[in-house]
């Protein structure tokens, strides 16, 4: 499914290759995700792909009270948080297992309970001249991934023919959509690895990303969402967090393959293409709605939700492999939206500077502890 231009990333302080050929994508909404207690969460990047992260990620860390003044706007933060990472922004990240020519670091372990979480920095260094390259994350509730640090690797384009971005069109066509519903493992205990039924990680994500954008979208007005998942997803937390009343602004799905949104929509939920990063944009009245980006894969399930057919298979399952028989039930619980990515997004809009947003944003509790996250 991927094209465009292929890459291979090399030390920059000797040269050597320290990866397998790679293509550009966008990088994914649950990048930053910390998710459940224990859980073994997967990797993060496709094979053969690497994202650029525009933030700092890891130590060090300074708090909120020690910037100087104006340095956080400067930086794309409009609302004070906890503390601010002052490592390098603009880290590569690839799948752990597109890694060549590195070791790891033993003294460089982290904080980490059940593998690496890369609080300590740069954890991989180049086998050819020990330069500290990389940090692998593959800690639980984690999800794994090697960040190639920006200031120790430079990218070398590989010759040969470059396809152009898939078309809307043929992402709309080929593009797999995300099931909201997932089983989720946790770390094995003497009775072996363990897994429970659950709203997907990555719909979680997904929706503290596009709320941080549905709320700066209402304009501190009501907001209907389509009925359905979408509603299940989205309207609790927008009928907690915004006012009570007639609703003045509408959200509808838009996209690659759709209607074309009439004149009294407001807010459109829209894909972001997996490739380029950019969302889908219409054509006629609608240019002017706001709009709301959802990641293909979820975009694609809500406007064609797809039933769960169980595969057929012969022999006896393992013990660790759920059944099929009877169909996985949905979670005993309500969704809720990722706290951690939710915040994430909504500082960094320059909407959140309103008062009335700011309001909403202070008085949730920071530590994610609210009915809808």
């Amino acid at each position: 499914m991927w094209r465009g231009p292929w890459f291979v990333f090399a030390c920059a302080e000797c040269d050597a290759a320290l990866t397998v050929p790679l293509s550009q994508v966008a990088l994914p909404a649950h990048a930053r995700q910390t998710y459940g207690d224990g859980a073994q969460l997967p990797v993060l990047m496709k094979s053969g792909t690497f994202a650029v992260d525009p933030d700092p990620w890891g130590g060090p860390w300074r708090l909120w009270d020690e910037l100087e003044p104006g340095e956080a706007e400067a930086r794309g933060i409009y609302a004070p948080v906890h503390a601010l990472s002052d490592s390098a922004p603009g880290a590569f990240v690839i799948a752990p297992g597109d890694v060549r020519g590195t070791r790891m670091i033993p003294e460089m372990r982290g904080g980490a309970c059940c593998g690496l979480d890369g609080a300590d920095g740069p954890n991989m260094a180049c086998v050819t001249c020990d330069l500290p390259v990389a940090t692998r994350i593959d800690d639980c509730s984690l999800w794994q991934a090697v960040r190639l640090s920006p200031d120790a690797v430079r990218r070398v384009r590989v010759e040969g023919s470059h396809p152009a971005p898939l078309s809307w069109a043929e992402l709309a066509e080929k593009g797999a959509s995300t099931p909201p519903f997932e089983p989720i493992s946790t770390w094995g205990g003497r009775f072996g690895t363990s897994h429970y039924w659950s709203w997907s990680p990555r719909w979680e994500a997904a929706a503290g990303h596009a709320l941080a954008h549905l709320l700066a979208a209402s304009e501190g007005q009501p907001v209907t969402v389509p009925t359905g998942l979408t509603a299940d997803v989205f309207q609790r937390a927008l009928d907690a967090l915004l006012p009570v009343g007639p609703a003045k602004r509408r959200a509808v799905l838009a996209g690659p393959g759709r209607p074309t949104p009439d004149t009294g929509v407001d807010i459109l939920l829209v894909p972001v293409h997996p490739q380029t990063g950019r969302t889908w944009a219409p054509d006629g009245p609608a240019t002017s709605a706001y709009r709301v980006p959802l990641p293909l894969g979820v975009w694609l399930w809500l406007v064609s939700a797809q039933p769960y057919l169980p595969v057929p298979a012969t022999g006896r399952l393992p013990h660790d492999v759920l059944r099929d028989e009877p169909l996985p039930p949905r979670p005993n619980y309500l969704f809720r939206a990722d706290w951690g990515t939710f915040q994430h997004t909504l500082v960094r809009l320059r909407a959140v500077r309103s008062p009335w947003l700011r309001t909403i944003l202070e008085s949730l509790p920071q530590d994610g502890t609210a009915d809808f996250f």
